[in-house]
């Protein structure tokens, strides 16, 4: 087991986190004198067990385990998506192929770092099995690359309110809130950048005038099967302050100017039509 590996994957999500364990040294010290005294299978486990401290406090009545399996049933979502779209002979053009390639990495790293905190908190639950057509709503989603980017945005849009939603729950520990944070930025990069993919192609909606963010509740995809990935987006009122008012700023970039958050009883029913029962 690549010791130097693991570690280095838990910095790149949580930089800070051995604030929380003395030191980086002290860490590495710590674990290299459980593991030489415990089976090898074991290993993840102990590992685990060394941030229990960190990531295991409860908030506002949801425990912080149940949050970050959420994310993890999300990051496994994405992770999967994009492997397969890779794998898939002709799907991704060479000129998109860089971009996605970096975007599968970091959503794998996700699920490697989420995995591990949670190894130390009653085990990760297994990846489900996944049906990216949604039961026949894209049954063209891995031959029809405006298709697959389109679903791809869906994700990641998805993915960054989901984080944003969780914040509640999580304030009452930095050192959660500060990954979960993390992660969130990393996926509004990417939601991004796959939004300017799409606009560049032209294609499903995604007009000239698709921007990086979302604006109002529209996808810029041209299906309603993706409304509920955006709807409330088109809040303009922020702390009871009606921001469109305020030097006739408008409606629409009111709305762009702050992400809505989406609960977990919103996100779980997206996310379930793409598992397999």
């Amino acid at each position: 087991m690549d010791l130097q590996n693991i570690f280095h994957e838990i910095e790149k999500v949580d930089p800070e986190v051995y604030d929380r364990l003395d030191s980086r040294r002290a860490a590495m010290k710590e674990f290299t004198r459980i593991s030489g005294k415990i089976a090898l299978a074991a290993i993840p486990f102990a590992l685990g067990g060394m941030f229990k401290k960190a990531y295991s406090q409860t908030t506002s009545g949801t425990s912080v385990a149940d949050v970050l399996k959420y994310a993890l049933t999300l990051e496994y979502l994405e992770s999967a998506y994009y492997i397969k779209g890779i794998a898939t002979p002709g799907l991704i053009p060479t000129a998109g192929l860089g971009a996605i390639t970096t975007i599968r990495d970091h959503e794998k790293e996700h699920v490697n770092f989420l995995q591990t905190v949670l190894s130390g908190l009653g085990g990760a639950p297994a990846s489900p099995e996944f049906d990216f057509t949604a039961g026949g709503t894209f049954p063209t989603v891995f031959s029809d690359y405006n298709y697959f980017l389109a679903v791809a945005q869906t994700f990641e849009d998805t993915g960054v309110r989901a984080y944003k939603g969780q914040a509640a729950n999580l304030s009452g520990n930095a050192t959660v809130l500060t990954a979960a944070l993390s992660i969130h930025s990393v996926e509004a990069r990417h939601a991004s950048h796959i939004r300017s993919m799409r606009r560049a192609i032209g294609q499903l909606g995604a007009t000239a005038a698709l921007k990086p963010w979302i604006t109002l509740n529209q996808s810029g995809i041209a299906t309603t099967a993706v409304n509920p990935s955006y709807a409330g987006e088109e809040l303009i009122v922020q702390a009871g302050i009606d921001i469109a008012a305020l030097d006739n700023i408008g409606a629409n970039s009111a709305s762009e100017a702050f992400d809505e958050p989406l609960s977990m009883d919103q996100v779980l029913p997206i996310a379930k039509l793409f598992i397999k029962p």
